[in-house]
């Protein structure tokens, strides 16, 4: 699934995304590790990788969006 940053906090390496839909996800410090980013702008174009369903929507995964 496609998301774009919206805010990373880079002391916690955590932050939030929005889906498409406008939806802000929250993402923690496991979600980010596991991509193998090192740092994280808010506008660019990310790849997730999700478990569950909105309200209770997890992401466990964050990468770069590339094409």
């Amino acid at each position: 699934m496609q998301a774009t940053a919206y805010t990373y906090d880079s002391q916690t390496r955590s932050g939030s995304v929005l889906l498409d839909d406008g939806t802000p996800v929250p993402f923690g410090t496991a979600a980010f590790d596991a991509g193998g980013l090192r740092l994280l702008r808010p506008g660019q174009r990310v790849r997730i990788e999700t478990e569950g369903a909105l309200p209770d929507l997890r992401i466990t995964l964050v990468t770069l969006q590339t094409l």
